[in-house]
């Protein structure tokens, strides 16, 4: 019998190809998504598979929804997004984690969470293993996605040793991949668009920031593993440990698009993490996973994914996306 899996978030940049990658395994999946910042277009070519279905639903509010596994995933995560209705991310945050864990108690599902490296904030450890805890503005403008992913590892772990729900948290960092909105203020997407048109990169600050980019078919796959192993608990983290800076990034796109765009140096947001790359022994030990693409390779595929779309037909879907840009 297939496993039946739902997807909360399903219809965003990595919930789309979670979907895909449990219908490839053979899984019965529901997506379930209220199109916030997400697009039915990123799942148009599974609509029509008899093993998925669709749930428009806001995880704000209770959902009943009978699965053996439920991937958490539905939140706003690039900061623009999450920035233009900072209350509402917050509880997305703790209510859509808080509604999936009451399902799982009344119908005995695993939850597998997806939580975020922005946990650990701006770090005074690097790189982040998982027993770090962190360094976290809770009243900055970041601290509705921050402190609400914390809030949400909080309830994970409270449900399991109250309820014995089988919880499973990663700590994702960075992703990238076709299927990302081109407006959604992450570096790669604005590079990439950026380069294409023939705009100045926007880099923050002097560039010499760092991040670790891990392409979406490693993460998914790391989610999937998380899934299926009943040891990984948790937390554990998913990314590339391959550390770039942003200059490293705009070069490396700018040579893959043939581009002749200048660098525009901008201020830096608040509380932008100055570095952030993951130490993944966990996953290595317990999931058996490491990520396989390299960042080069993993660039040329999404630049010819963002170069087969209409990007005007990506319209910004949250008014002040370009006020929340940062290397995230």
């Amino acid at each position: 019998m297939a496993t039946r899996s739902l997807v909360t978030g399903g219809a965003g940049f990595l919930g789309s190809h979670l979907c895909q990658s449990l219908l490839e395994r053979g899984d019965e999946v529901i997506c379930l998504d209220n199109l916030f910042t997400s697009r039915m277009e990123t799942i148009e070519s599974l609509i029509a598979h008899e093993r998925f279905s669709f749930i428009e639903h806001d995880v704000t509010e209770p959902y009943a929804v009978e699965s053996d596994v439920i991937y958490n995933l539905a939140c706003p995560a690039a900061p623009g997004h999450y920035q233009y209705d900072p209350i509402y991310t917050l509880k997305i945050s703790v209510l859509g984690a808080l509604h999936a864990l009451e399902l799982a108690k009344q119908t005995g599902a695993t939850v597998v969470h997806a939580s975020t490296s922005e946990v650990y904030g701006d770090p005074q450890v690097h790189p982040q293993p998982e027993e770090y805890r962190g360094c976290v503005n809770p009243i900055g403008l970041r601290a509705c996605y921050d402190e609400g992913k914390r809030a949400a590892e909080t309830l994970m772990f409270d449900y399991n040793r109250m309820h014995n729900v089988d919880i499973r948290v990663a700590r994702i960092f960075n992703t990238y991949g076709p299927h990302m909105h081109p407006f959604d203020g992450r570096v790669v997407s604005n590079f990439i668009r950026q380069a294409l048109a023939g705009d100045a990169l926007t880099v923050f600050g002097d560039g010499e920031q760092s991040r670790s980019f891990c392409f979406v078919s490693d993460l998914v796959r790391g989610l999937v593993r998380m899934g299926e192993c009943s040891d990984a608990m948790g937390p554990i983290n998913l990314g590339n440990p391959k550390e770039f800076t942003m200059l490293e990034l705009a070069n490396l796109v700018l040579e893959l698009t043939s581009s002749d765009s200048t660098l525009e140096h901008m201020s830096l947001p608040a509380d932008d993490p100055m570095q952030r790359q993951p130490i993944i022994d966990r996953a290595k030990a317990v999931l058996d996973w490491s990520p396989e693409v390299e960042l080069r390779d993993g660039l040329a595929e999404t630049i010819a994914w963002f170069s087969s779309i209409d990007v005007d037909e990506w319209t910004p879907p949250t008014p002040n996306w370009a006020g929340g840009l940062s290397a995230t």
